[in-house]
Formats: C-alpha cells, sequence, structure tokens
C-alpha cells in the first residue's frame, strides 16, 4: 500500500448431568448429595473503553506493547483494537521492512503462503468482499521513532486494515497519513524485527521484500493502569 522509496512514498504513497442409579441396592444404599451446580462464568457488557486500551503485538521476535491516540484518531483506533480482538492479525506477517524507515503489516493475505503474489494488497472487508475503510484523522502529531501509524492507497480514506511502524523520524508523513498510537516498550523488538527481515531493498519494486518475514502470533489487548502512567517516558535509541 506504500509506494516506493525513491519517489518518496508516493502515498506521503481478540458445562454436569448425575446419573442415578436404578437397581433396588442402589436404591437401599444412602444416596450421596449431589455437588452443587456450578455457576456459569459471567461475561461482561462493560463496553470497552477506548482511551485506556492498550495492545500487546506479540511477535517472533517478542513484545511490542502500543497505546493509542484516541482523542486524535478516534476512527483509527476502534478500528485497529476492534480486528485485534477478533483475531483479525492473529498470525499475519510484517510483509513491508525498509531499514531507518518502518516496518509494516497488517495485510490478510500474508496468512496464506499461497497468497504471497498479493502480500500488500489485503484488507479487512465485509462479508460480501466490499473493502471496510477508515476516513483519515490526519493530525498534528508527527511521524517520530515509534509511531503508529495507518497505511492507505492515494485516495486518505482508503485507510483498512494494514498500519506501519516508524523506525527513524520521518516528518515527510505528517497530515499525509493518520497517526493513531505509539509504541511505549518494545522498540528493541521492532529494531530486531527490521534486521531479522533482511529485506530486499536493492529493486524498488520489491518494496522492501523481507527474506525471511517476521510474525504477528498474537495481539492482546489489555486497560491500562492510570496509576502506573505506562509509556509516558519515551527514551528511544
Amino acid at each position: 500500500m506504500f509506494a516506493n522509496r525513491r519517489s518518496r512514498f508516493a502515498l506521503a504513497a481478540c458445562l454436569g448431568l448425575t446419573l442415578l442409579g436404578a437397581s433396588a441396592a442402589s436404591a437401599a444404599a444412602p444416596r450421596k448429595k449431589a455437588a452443587p451446580a456450578k455457576k456459569e462464568k459471567k461475561v461482561s457488557s462493560k463496553p470497552r473503553d477506548y482511551s485506556k486500551t492498550l495492545a500487546v503485538l506479540k511477535t517472533s521476535q517478542g513484545d511490542v506493547t502500543v497505546r493509542f491516540f484516541h482523542d486524535k484518531a478516534p476512527g483509527h483506533v476502534k478500528n485497529f483494537v476492534d480486528l485485534a480482538a477478533a483475531g483479525f492479525y492473529d498470525g499475519t506477517l510484517f510483509h513491508r521492512v525498509i531499514p531507518d524507515f518502518m516496518v509494516q503489516g497488517g495485510d490478510p493475505n500474508t496468512k496464506d503462503p499461497g497468497k504471497s503474489a498479493l502480500y500488500g494488497m489485503g484488507g479487512n472487508t465485509d462479508k460480501a468482499g466490499k473493502p471496510l475503510n477508515v476516513k483519515a484523522e490526519f493530525n498534528e502529531i508527527s511521524h517520530k521513532r515509534g509511531i503508529l501509524s495507518m497505511a492507505r492507497a492515494s485516495d486518505p480514506d482508503s485507510g483498512s486494515s494494514q498500519f506501519f511502524i516508524v523506525v527513524k523520524d520521518s516528518p515527510f508523513l505528517d497530515r499525509q497519513y493518520t497517526v493513531f498510537g505509539e509504541v511505549v516498550k518494545g522498540m528493541d523488538v521492532v529494531d530486531r524485527i527490521v534486521t531479522e527481515s533482511n529485506a530486499d531493498t536493492t529493486d524498488p519494486r520489491s518494496g522492501g521484500k523481507p527474506r525471511a518475514y517476521q510474525k504477528i502470533l498474537k495481539v492482546e489487548l489489555t486497560e491500562q493502569d492510570p496509576g502506573k502512567q505506562e509509556g509516558c517516558d519515551r527514551r528511544y535509541s
């Protein structure tokens, strides 16, 4: 979904049943008290607080924790969190990796090795296969190292499921792509994803295709503890 780097990425490019004996012998025997029925576990109906939600991307290189800018891009945050809660990102690959720039993932096509020619072209769709997109929410947050932003095609409102994490300050992307979160823990893991991907950047047409794909095993969602203030210190080397 990104264009190649040579054009500065022109698109800038988550029950017993007790049987009672019927024989006379068993009838004469003292009956044991039936075990108390197990209580069904209640499913919480509490609505999700997107403003406090954190996502942990459990990758093949380790965990990456992300917090979201719900006040800046509520539509994008809800989109990502809802997809993560449904398991959409589990098993997907980082299909585009460019050292000193970014790592990109979120394409459902990457779950199927047979669709390798389509990596980078997939997104979220409805049951009929119609694309489900998110309207742009450009904001003032700059694309600094550790920022989570939404990939898109030429249409500003074409964001869907693909995202990228910036590994080097890239202000030329500002107000052209929607920033909706930041890495608060695990940038060393993102750096390892870049290194271990061993991406081919010699041919602009390859778009940073990894020689060794790195995977998102699972995305776990949790709620931030206000007392811990996790992620307030972003001292990335």
